[in-house]
């Protein structure tokens, strides 16, 4: 490759990274003169490449907004930090694409790497494994999520129609506050003004699972089916900007099963944290248990046993001079909790409910057993 193919390369690389550059500047970085500078961006414009040209003071050269980056313009690195970036989340990742497109995509990119690149990569891809089975995705997902996202953004009113984990279904009409992703899944933080006054998230607001129950502590679905059809009751939409009370609540994107854009548009709350909102909901979700522990440890030290979305953790006034926190969580099953409380290693007093005293106590019994139990005694050798 000539010198000066190299530099009208380097020069739409410069471009990609996007904004207007001066020819001044482009001449110092490509170290050349202002006349070879719009020769070069001649050659780009001969290739098909929509390079834009800006008069004045300000002016410059850039490329035309919406233009799509060939593939092989990018870096040995950044095609790899793609590729990577591609097979990990079909395995590890929210999944917002069809596996075709996910497959369609990392295609293009192998086909352009260079081949020293492209091996390395190979033996990368034959010799690594993933613990979690890869999840599937649909388009449909992909445009709720953007559809949602620009609903939140510019604060619309949405129609919504939800699936719950038992298969019930209901409609109604939601203020969209944001969308988090967490565990591999996609979760809308929507107001839901026919569910009336927000509630504390510990006294179990509706929300969604996001785990197997039977991996530990679980969530609950996020609407009432029972209820039927629901909208908003107390405005029109279409009546410009409203506001109220309103219990956030929190939705699955996989279980969302319509969408639809309304007129009017909302007020959000000042200062909401949507990370938050699916976090207390998820941890507060009303289940068969509700959990409530008083543990003598700091709380950044109970947190690294029970992480955001299990249990909520709220620090309690010192006793004797050692700090204290309170553990709220809600599970379908009490007995994975005994471990968790063994784990922390520090002493705890259990508030509720009573039967998990008796697990604690039956768990405590086995370990004694098993730790004082003699060993089996070795067989004999044999003579013969």
């Amino acid at each position: 490759m000539t010198t000066s193919t190299t530099r009208v390369l380097a020069l739409l690389e410069i471009l990609q990274g996007g904004g207007t550059r001066t020819v001044a500047d482009l001449a110092a970085r490509l170290g050349v003169d202002e006349r070879t500078v719009r020769r070069y961006a001649g050659h780009l414009l001969e290739l098909g490449v929509p390079v834009e040209s800006l008069r004045g003071r300000y002016g410059g050269y850039r490329l035309a907004p919406g233009h799509r980056m060939p593939p092989l313009m990018l870096t040995d690195e950044e095609a790899l930090a793609v590729l990577l970036g591609l097979l990990v989340a079909q395995r590890t990742g929210p999944v917002t694409a069809s596996g075709a497109a996910s497959e369609s995509a990392a295609a293009k990119l192998r086909r352009v790497l260079p081949k020293a690149l492209g091996r390395r990569l190979e033996a990368l891809l034959e010799t690594a494994d993933f613990t979690a089975p890869p999840r599937s995705a649909g388009a449909r997902e992909a445009g709720l999520l953007l559809g949602l996202a620009e609903a939140a953004r510019d604060r619309r009113p949405v129609a919504l129609g939800y699936t719950d984990r038992r298969g019930r279904s209901s409609e109604r009409t939601v203020w969209p506050y944001g969308l988090v992703a967490h565990g591999g899944r996609w979760y809308l933080t929507a107001a839901d003004p026919s569910a009336g006054p927000a509630t504390d998230p510990s006294a179990g607001p509706a929300t969604d699972p996001s785990t197997d129950p039977s991996a530990g502590p679980a969530t609950a679905p996020s609407t009432d089916p029972s209820a039927g059809p629901a909208t908003d009751p107390s405005t029109d939409p279409s009546a410009g900007p409203v506001a109220g009370p309103a219990e956030v609540r929190t939705f699955r994107l996989d279980r969302v099963t319509g969408m639809r854009v309304l007129p009017g548009s909302f007020e959000s709350p000042p200062d909401f944290d949507p990370v938050a909102a699916v976090l207390d909901s998820l941890a507060g979700a009303p289940w068969a248990h509700e959990v409530r522990v008083r543990v003598r440890a700091e709380e950044h030290h109970v947190r690294r046993h029970l992480p955001p979305g299990l249990a909520t953790l709220s620090p309690l006034p010192p006793e004797d001079g050692a700090d204290w926190t309170e553990v709220r969580l809600r599970a379908e099953r009490l007995d994975w909790i005994p471990g968790v409380l063994a784990a922390l290693d520090r002493p705890f007093v259990i508030d509720r409910p009573p039967e998990l005293r008796t697990l604690v106590t039956s768990l405590a019994d086995r370990l004694t057993m098993y730790a004082t139990a003699s060993a089996p005694e070795a067989p004999a050798p044999d003579d013969h």
